[in-house]
């Protein structure tokens, strides 16, 4: 056999206390806890938490015509592109696998070893190189396993067509990283501490004593005992002071809607001012985000060290924080690329509605209309306050919101809430059908699905508790929509990829913000790379309502224009 071989630094699995039985056959240890893994066509790795420094074998078995196994295919493919390897090489993913399958569950191998074999090592009995060997081993069968699940559930187009190649494009995002003109929070940051001081002071002057605002308990007997605000939780330490309590004390005191005003400032000042100074390459000038591709139920990416999705942009301060994202390294502008409201659309083409599916194929303001229908007056009398509750009420449904829920959001009475649920209802029957449906076949099976068969299990949509059973509900309802969405845009970053290579251009992806695409362009390339991207994006899924998406390209993430004639 044509062995190659990975060094490894092995430690033992903390998480492992029991002693467990190792299979029959170990992967080959050969001197200096190096293994050999693998022959000509195939090979097995688990890196644990080293990964491989044996740098040219491996750089060899990736540039032939061959399959690899291993824990994270992203890490392969971050490993080929920091070499500049041209990556012939097969690579599948053990944990995207079992994501799939299970979504929430422990991906490291170890976890998964014991959920899918029933199977694991003693870590009291073996360490270093023949704990990570031991491991290694099992990959096969732990492999097998999981491939013959994806086919059962009827996933695997989902894991081979959209999340393993989706693994590749995260890896060049990841390794490409995103300038940030770092003198551009200079002013943002005093501006916030300004502010942050003032709202401190006007906080305490309210409160007629002097108290830190950051301590839950000394604001919960601020809010509850010295102003006299009837408390909505207590936990085990005191008033609860959360963000949801906050809201529903809003109209109480004054003093509530500042607090919730400086919290905000102090997160932007402490995550997205500091932060940033903290995570940015000074020989770069760049920030390297993560992108998670394994942590949602519904399939979405998250972002982390630093996370760059949730940036409150609906704040002016945090909308001025997109100033400092810059093009870098030769580029010019930066190109952002954004779906418009396609989980409506997604809920039009899944529901079938007549009425949605017209509103959107005719290009109509769909919030408009759906306020012109719920307050009874015509499309062109809508006032704006009329658009914005509707607008609450489109996408509060799509999560399934109660009337509870849309009167908190809305500032307005339940029963005017539920009045205004129930004309969406008679407007868009079709809408209602498809929550009952959803939420009886997720009953029936337990689960939910995309368009693209994600799975999403829901073991309590038949709790007796009211509150589990009712969360279970929304999620039935939230997640085909959600969820497909989330695929859609995975695909087009597949796609946008596949074409940028195609055409030869140097423009590049750098992130995914939800439904947005953020790309570094050069000033030859915009309009061509503008035209490429919105082609892509649009018509990377045929839905029974048009896809729709806006392109703009400026000096910065904050300072941008919409790119016509495409």
């Amino acid at each position: 056999m044509d062995y190659w071989e990975v060094q490894v630094k092995g430690t033992a699995d903390p998480e492992i206390d029991e002693e467990v039985f190792l299979p029959e056959e170990l992967a080959v240890l050969l001197e200096d806890e190096t293994l050999a893994l693998g022959d000509e066509g195939r090979a097995w790795l688990f890196s644990g938490e080293a990964f491989a420094t044996a740098e040219e074998k491996l750089e060899e078995f990736l540039s032939r015509e061959a399959t690899l196994v291993t824990d994270d295919a992203k890490k392969i493919y971050r490993f080929a592109y920091d070499r500049e390897i041209e990556l012939k090489a097969r690579v599948h993913s053990c944990q995207l696998a079992a994501y799939l399958l299970k979504p929430g569950s422990n991906m490291g191998i170890p976890a998964l070893a014991r959920a899918w074999l029933e199977k694991g090592v003693d870590p009291k009995q073996w360490q270093g190189g023949e704990f990570q060997a031991a491991y290694a081993s099992l990959l096969p069968e732990l492999w097998d396993r999981l491939a013959k699940g994806l086919a059962e559930i009827e996933a695997w187009d989902l894991y081979e067509k959209i999340e393993l190649p989706l693994s590749r494009v995260l890896a060049r995002m990841e390794r490409t990283g995103i300038a940030v003109d770092i003198r551009e929070l200079e002013p943002i940051g005093s501006e916030l501490e300004a502010k942050i001081s003032s709202l401190e002071r006007r906080i305490q002057s309210l409160a007629d004593c002097e108290f830190n605002i950051n301590s839950p308990k000394q604001l919960g007997e601020v809010l509850f005992e010295r102003l006299g605000i009837p408390p909505v939780r207590k936990t085990k330490t005191g008033y609860s002071t959360d963000a949801a309590v906050l809201e529903a004390i809003w109209e109480r005191h004054e003093i509530v809607p500042l607090i919730l005003e400086y919290r905000q400032l102090v997160k932007l000042q402490s995550t997205y001012i500091q932060g940033l100074k903290e995570v940015w390459n000074e020989e770069t000038g760049r920030i390297y985000t993560n992108f998670n591709q394994m942590v949602t139920a519904t399939g979405r990416l998250s972002s982390t060290e630093p996370n760059l999705q949730n940036i409150p942009v609906r704040l002016e301060e945090g909308r001025r924080i997109r100033r400092a994202f810059v093009p870098g390294g030769g580029y010019q502008r930066l190109l952002a690329a954004d779906y418009s409201q396609i989980e409506l659309r997604v809920l039009a083409h899944i529901s079938g509605d007549a009425a949605l599916l017209e509103a959107f194929r005719r290009g109509e303001d769909i919030h408009r209309r759906t306020a012109a229908e719920i307050f009874g007056v015509a499309l062109e009398e809508v006032s704006e306050s009329q658009r914005q509750g509707a607008k609450a009420v489109n996408f509060g449904l799509v999560y399934g919101q109660t009337d509870f829920g849309l009167a908190s959001s809305l500032g307005i009475g339940r029963q005017e809430a539920a009045d205004y649920i129930s004309a969406y209802f008679r407007r868009y029957p079709g809408v209602k059908k498809y929550m009952e449906d959803t939420v009886a076949k997720a009953r029936k099976d337990g689960f939910v699905t995309t368009l693209f068969n994600r799975r999403r299990y829901l073991p309590e949509i038949g709790s007796r508790n009211f509150q589990r059973r009712s969360f279970a509900e929304r999620t039935a309802i939230n997640t085909p929509i959600q969820g497909t969405a989330a695929d859609i845009i995975k695909l087009a970053m597949v796609e946008v990829e596949k074409r940028l290579e195609g055409e030869g251009l140097v423009s590049r992806m750098l992130l995914q913000v939800h439904d947005e695409l953020v790309l570094e362009t050069t000033a030859d390339e915009q309009k061509r790379v503008a035209k490429l991207v919105k082609a892509a994006m649009e018509e990377i899924v045929p839905l029974a309502v048009p896809l729709v998406v806006e392109v703009k390209a400026g000096p910065n993430w904050y300072n941008l224009e919409t790119v016509r004639d495409l």
